[in-house]
């Protein structure tokens, strides 16, 4: 028999942490009851298991809710509940998976600056009433090592006030400070599937990508220290960064890529010039191929820490010469960034995208490049991504008062301390051939750029 909210949360509080029960999926799902707040953790951590066993009583719940972030399987709760009546996912950026759940309803989005994350949940997180996510399993010490998803993973069991692991001898062990739970904070553990870190497949990389990252490429300096975003542009920049001969480059990153990888596996990234954590390639988690995580599995090349550390403005401006890359969906003419949604549709994150560009700001020598193709295609009409003005709706992702660098495959442009009608005038010279004319009309026609301004 089931027990109910208030009989679970009494055993969590009353029995205490001193050593850890093992328990079946099954039995760990039973302890969920309707009304609950649950955290299945992020990305490659997510539980397998243990989502099998709770899609299997999803009808038998009401009212529960699953904070997570990045799915990258397919979620049996889900699949049992495709009205989200009785189970609702609450994410803290989208994977495709999860803007699919997003757009039917199942899903809904809790927006983050992710350097924020675990301070979020010490000081602002109301309730997780069970945390539950996959580990490593134990070592001699009786530590559980959170592989590649240190994140927010430590203020996590602080809050939460049942702990259940999921144990999977196939996740990359990763070195990192404070990367690990004692069996004494934790209530049960399970017995994973054993299955391979979920993958992220390399996004495919344009012709467009290419002219972008040759462009940035042609930026970046010996001993500069890497932040580099997710998606095809920016893997393109490091290889486009690896063949242009750069050396001594440091990194401390949010997500740890395969260009970043192959940029430590050529010797190009050694962070010997780095001012703090010298020597290391520090991330906050990572997520992408069998090879990445093969690579940075007890390798003491690679540190993970938590986001905070990673992407705080003032934590990462302790090194000089930071130089942020991310891509982004839209620029307006004054250049405010759109990166996460379009109109009312919501499709990824704020991520760490604005903390990174305020810590490039703030870093001895830093520089923040926000990069874009000049145009997308939609339902076969071919638009701008340079707009006048966003759809109702859009979210800006990074102000116009932050933005320092925006990148298309036509150029580089400054924005810092120009003028809105310089602005506009820049942002119009890096758009598509095709849109300058109309962008130059209706920029003097909303008076972004005065008659008189030459």
């Amino acid at each position: 028999m089931y027990q109910s909210n208030e009989e679970v949360m009494q055993m969590a509080d009353t029995v205490g942490r001193t050593t850890a029960r093992h328990i079946t999926a099954q039995d760990a799902a039973g302890l969920v009851a309707s009304g609950m707040w649950l955290d299945f953790g992020f990305g490659i951590c997510q539980p397998d298991e243990f989502d099998s066993a709770l899609g299997a009583r999803a009808h038998e719940l009401n009212g529960v809710k699953i904070r997570s972030c990045i799915t990258l399987r397919p979620r049996a709760h889900h699949e049992a509940d495709p009205t989200g009546e009785h189970i609702l996912s609450l994410n803290w950026h989208f994977s495709g998976y999860d803007r699919r759940q997003h757009d039917a309803g199942r899903c809904n989005y809790l927006p983050l600056n992710l350097g924020e994350w675990p301070d979020l949940y010490r000081r602002f997180v109301d309730r997780v009433d069970i945390a539950i996510f996959q580990v490593c399993p134990k070592d001699e010490n009786g530590f559980y090592n959170f592989s590649a998803a240190a994140s927010y993973h430590r203020a996590l069991v602080d809050k939460a006030r049942m702990v259940i692991l999921e144990v999977n001898p196939s996740l990359p062990y990763c070195h990192g400070k404070e990367n690990s739970v004692h069996e004494s904070e934790v209530d049960f553990i399970i017995d994973g599937d054993g299955r391979s870190a979920a993958e992220l497949p390399d996004a495919i990389t344009t012709d467009v990508d290419q002219a972008i990252a040759r462009l940035i490429a042609a930026e970046i300096k010996d001993g500069d220290c890497l932040q580099i975003g997710i998606g095809g542009l920016p893997n393109a920049v490091c290889r486009a960064v690896a063949q242009a001969g750069v050396k001594d480059l440091g990194i401390n990153t949010e997500m740890m890529v395969e260009g970043l990888m192959e940029l430590v596996k050529a010797g190009a990234a050694t962070g010997s010039r780095k001012q703090v954590d010298v020597g290391k390639a520090v991330y906050a988690f990572a997520i992408g191929s069998r090879e990445l995580y093969s690579y940075i599995d007890r390798n003491p090349a690679f540190e993970t820490r938590a986001v905070d550390y990673t992407n705080l403005p003032h934590f990462v401006a302790r090194n000089d010469n930071v130089v942020a890359v991310n891509s982004t969906g839209q620029m307006d003419l004054q250049g405010q960034a759109a990166s996460e949604s379009s109109g009312h549709r919501h499709f990824s994150g704020t991520g760490g995208q604005l903390g990174f560009v305020r810590a490039a700001y703030q870093s001895n020598g830093g520089r923040a490049f926000l990069c874009m193709p000049s145009t997308h295609e939609k339902n076969g009409v071919r638009k701008s991504r340079v707009v006048l003005d966003f759809p109702g709706g859009t979210v800006v992702t990074v102000p116009r008062t932050d933005v320092m660098y925006a990148v298309t495959e036509y150029g580089i442009v400054c924005l810092k301390g120009k003028a809105v009608a310089e602005r506009a005038k820049a942002m119009i010279s890096i758009a598509h051939p095709d849109f300058r004319e109309d962008l130059e009309r209706e920029a003097h026609n909303k008076g972004l750029i005065p008659r008189a301004f030459h």
